[in-house]
């Protein structure tokens, strides 16, 4: 599994606590061998595979977030003694259904990997 070392200083992540880096790349990582069971999946560098696993862990940490009310897109924000407002109309402009969220992990890992269906 991808540690929480190589998202903060190789990917350069830094939305996922700690805490909550385990089980979100290990959801990536098992989305990842869906990808294999059913594309060919070829590993253009030695770091794509880690690095497609950090940015499903990212986006699968965002739907989590949204998912409660804590996250998604600003609604507004306030500088002077800060303040910051998620939701409603601007979390209904972002695709958080399974179908939504399929196409985004898959997004994610194809810009680290190449996928496609068929012999590799």
């Amino acid at each position: 599994m991808v540690d929480y070392d190589f998202y903060v200083s190789t990917y350069r992540g830094g939305s996922i606590p700690e805490e909550e880096w385990p089980p979100c790349a290990q959801r990536a990582a098992a989305q990842l061998e869906r990808y294999r069971r059913i594309y060919t999946v070829t590993v253009p560098d030695p770091n794509s595979e880690a690095m497609a696993i950090c940015a499903m862990a990212e986006a699968l940490y965002s739907f989590d977030l949204m998912a409660n009310g804590e996250g998604g897109p600003v609604q507004s924000a306030s500088v002077g003694s800060v303040s910051v407002s998620y939701g409603n109309a601007a979390a209904q402009m972002v695709d958080v259904s399974p179908k939504g969220q399929a196409k985004e992990l898959y997004r994610c890992a194809s810009a680290y990997l190449d996928i496609f269906r068929g012999v590799g």
